[in-house]
């Protein structure tokens, strides 16, 4: 029996940010106001989530596209770290978690909001290995502008025939299915994901097809995929429809990788043309980040009712078969329109969300940012260094600076939009800082390898960064991740001398900068405070390098 608490807190609100050019699925929006009780349930590690440890999941669900009903249950299997009375999962209304049992018992259930708190059935012994099946159905809430505000689509396509995917990364996969909702833990060995679909349809989930049931009697197929890695929740998806496959093999870094692509009948032909792009784009990303983390589970690209989105192995796809993002360039510059935004952006999230993968919700700059960034990195593989550049320049017209890219802490609250074009701009920053392209393609390498399917912390990234390039950087990620306001280099020159300081930013901020004076490039180092610099004639030529994300004021002119 499931008992409610009732309580006067709101439900927690995730807001889903639609900005110019949006990439994966839900662009977080720091809320203002209090933190609500809900959102505390949710967005920190609880006491009834500390004390256990996901190792698997086994979902079972079944699809009725008539009704939109969802039915299923979820076994969980989980090691006990220490002592602890009760677990916390989520499910999210109208979803209802209907019974939850362990070893042949049925478990006490205390609902509170969408967060349930069950007691187990017998003592939990430290380092024993436990499980529970929670068992429900509903009609889960449809999406109104997938991928932005999470939910399931449900469409038809050019035949007539049901074509249903789900994405939910702002809103949380408890949207439609009861789990652990909360990013810091994932199951250890992956997830079973069984689905059962009209006959005449198929299931494409993420991992590897391991098999396919027939039931005779109600007319359905179960597709049963296994993914052996772990996990992030909300890239759990389901994508239901009249798929014809194809595929590929890719000699990669960590020997043969499986390339497979499941798209609608109607766009076979399409498909095999423009799904080219995943194999180069594979090639870049293990170039510039290393291997692709996910040989076991191999890697697929599916056809989604949608734009598409990061779902670990199982990366969807909605770009219309067209270079761009929807037949347009975000950097309004060119370059944008040399490759498939949608099948490069998306995938890169394999390295930077799926592999990586933020411990809180307020730190996914992790992901969008290296992801954005990302898509730079593939023209400098394919094309020139100078289309990259320009492209990432470029993409500084979409941000805002309104709100800093990290969000609030331990309240299922993101940053800014900002994170992905702002947080590329910031990478790309960086790695003039360094200045040396070795150094930085090591680190980025070296990102994958230490944080190798590990959840992570802003401090965890920025750590790493600013011992392997000798730098610190501290100052410089307080400025662009956690401010709004972007330095301005400011100057003045009189006869043959410069002054110089850095307006505009965060106590302590010391960015190098470089800039050609007279012809002639050299570095500076500008404080908060005036220096001088020593000039060789007078009123020479500024040019301050474009590939800072900085602003330029020249007090008095030269």
């Amino acid at each position: 029996m499931i008992k409610k608490r009732i309580t006067t807190s709101l439900a927690g609100l995730v807001c889903a940010m639609v900005f110019a050019g949006h990439v994966s699925a839900s662009n977080w929006q720091q809320e203002s106001g209090k933190i609500t009780h809900q959102e505390q349930l949710r967005g920190s590690i609880t006491p009834e989530r500390m004390w256990w440890d996901l190792i698997h999941y086994h979902l079972n669900v079944k699809v009725d596209p008539e009704t939109k009903l969802f039915s299923g249950k979820n076994i969980m299997t989980y090691k006990v770290l220490a002592k602890g009375e009760r677990l916390q999962i989520e499910l999210q209304a109208p979803m209802k978690l209907e019974k939850v049992h362990q070893n042949g018992k049925a478990l006490e259930v205390e609902q509170d909001g969408y967060s349930y708190f069950i007691t187990p059935a017998s003592k939990q012994e430290i380092g024993s290995e436990q499980k529970i099946t929670m068992y429900f159905s509903g009609q889960p809430v449809t999406a109104k502008n997938a991928p932005w505000d999470g939910g399931i689509t449900w469409k038809k396509d050019s035949n007539g025939l049901d074509f249903i995917a789900t994405s939910n990364q702002g809103i949380g996969s408890s949207i439609w299915w009861p789990n652990k909702d909360h990013p810091a833990d994932e199951p250890n060995n992956g997830v079973l994901i069984s689905v059962e679909v009209p006959e005449h349809l198929m299931d494409v989930s993420n991992g590897r097809l391991i098999k396919v049931e027939d039931n005779k009697i109600d007319k359905t197929k179960i597709y049963h995929w296994q993914v052996v890695n772990p996990i992030n929740n909300y890239g759990v998806n389901i994508n239901i429809g009249d798929y014809v496959h194809f595929g590929e093999k890719y000699q990669g870094e960590k020997g043969q990788l499986d390339m497979d692509y499941y798209v609608l009948r109607e766009n076979l032909a399409k498909a095999r043309k423009q799904f080219k792009e995943a194999k180069r784009t594979i090639e870049a990303f293990e170039h510039w980040f290393g291997p692709y983390p996910f040989y076991e589970d191999s890697y697929k690209l599916v056809e989604a009712p949608y734009l598409g989105m990061e779902h670990q192995s199982s990366v969807t796809y909605g770009n219309g078969y067209q270079n761009g993002y929807l037949g347009r360039d975000r950097s309004s510059t060119g370059p944008g329109l040399l490759f498939d935004f949608i099948i490069v952006h998306e995938s890169g999230h394999e390295w930077f969300a799926n592999n990586i993968t933020n411990k809180d919700v307020a730190d996914m700059w992790i992901h969008e940012s290296f992801t954005n960034y990302s898509e730079s990195l593939f023209l400098e593989y394919h094309f020139t260094k100078e289309q990259a550049f320009e492209y990432v320049r470029g993409q500084r017209m979409n941000i805002g600076n309104q709100s800093p890219i990290i969000g609030e802490y331990n309240a299922n609250r993101g940053g800014s939009g900002d994170m992905y074009d702002k947080g590329g701009n910031l990478l790309h920053t960086i790695r003039q800082v360094i200045n040396n392209d070795e150094k930085w393609r090591e680190i980025l390498r070296g990102l994958g390898k230490v944080f190798y399917h590990q959840t992570v912390t802003t401090q965890d990234i920025e750590n790493y960064i600013s011992t392997q390039s000798g730098i610190d950087l501290s100052k410089v990620f307080d400025q662009y991740l956690r401010d709004i306001r972007i330095p301005t280099f400011e100057y003045f020159i009189k006869d043959k001398v410069m002054k110089i300081r850095w307006g505009n930013v965060v106590k302590g901020f010391d960015m190098p900068l470089r800039v050609t004076i007279a012809g002639k490039t050299q570095w500076l180092a500008p404080t908060a405070t005036w220096t001088t610099v020593e000039l060789e004639q007078e009123n020479p030529n500024i040019a301050v390098d474009a590939n800072f994300y900085i602003s330029t004021l020249s007090v008095l002119g030269h």
